[in-house]
């Protein structure tokens, strides 16, 4: 019995020593697209927040494009490129 506690021990205490060497979950100073280092649950829940937020930048701007494009092509009377980024903006804006 004695033998197991004095090899129980330290092991123990070597396991929860790994927790504390972990580090931050995530690079909390830069921006969600520049985040490359992820740790633990924090920091996988952190990286599908990161994921969904750059999706969504990602498509606003493909919408944004796509009016500005829109508006430039109705207004030189190219009614076959405002189809066209008519057809963008219905895929890509919330907003529709």
């Amino acid at each position: 019995m004695k033998s197991l506690l004095i090899t129980v021990f330290p092991l123990a205490f070597v396991l929860s020593g790994c927790k504390v060497n972990e580090g931050e979950a995530y690079e909390k100073d830069k921006a969600p697209e520049e985040r490359t280092e992820y740790v633990g649950t924090d920091g996988l829940a952190q990286a599908q927040k990161d994921k969904l937020y750059t999706m969504d930048k990602e498509l606003k701007d493909k919408c944004n494009d796509a009016k500005i494009s829109y508006a430039v092509a109705k207004s030189n009377n190219n009614e076959k490129e405002a189809q066209a980024q008519k057809a963008i903006m219905a895929n890509t804006c919330k907003d529709k």
